[in-house]
């Protein structure tokens, strides 16, 4: 989602006239909330594995996490979508997931972050097929950015 892809800002509810609100309240809402349990898992990671020989990978992975984060606040904002409810919930669970797996060692932390990337993986394309399903030309913006 990050990749230099721009998103200009929506200052008034009519300039999104035309667009599957619910759909797009939905999607943007349940991607804000995985990117922001991503950070959580990597937050995790980082307080058990960070001074040692991964540490460096998993900053690095958690830097790419950092800026999908921050592209999905700014489509909360641009599409005037509330976050979930459950993000205190997301806070403490990505955080003991992270630790709980590197606890585990490197192998589990690798392990651990290889399925949250399929499934992510997975549900982006998903929604890039309903999005073309709906309008392509009209969504054309938030497919580029889950490209």
């Amino acid at each position: 989602p990050a990749g230099g892809v721009s998103l200009r800002l929506c200052s008034t509810r009519a300039t999104l006239e035309g667009i599957n609100h619910p759909l797009i309240d939905r999607i943007i809402r349940v991607d804000h909330a995985g990117e922001y349990g991503a950070n959580r898992i990597y937050a995790g990671q980082m307080a058990v594995l960070g001074r040692s020989s991964v540490g460096p990978i998993i900053q690095q992975m958690w830097n790419q996490e950092k800026d999908h984060l921050k592209k999905f606040n700014e489509l909360m904002v641009a599409y005037r979508v509330r976050p979930t409810v459950l993000l205190p919930f997301w806070n403490v669970a990505g955080f003991v997931l992270g630790a709980g797996s590197a606890l585990l060692g490197k192998k589990g932390a690798m392990a651990c972050t290889v399925a949250v990337e399929e499934s992510i993986s997975d549900h982006y394309n998903s929604q890039i097929r309903t999005l073309m399903e709906e309008d392509p030309e009209k969504y054309k913006e938030l497919l580029q950015v889950f490209k």
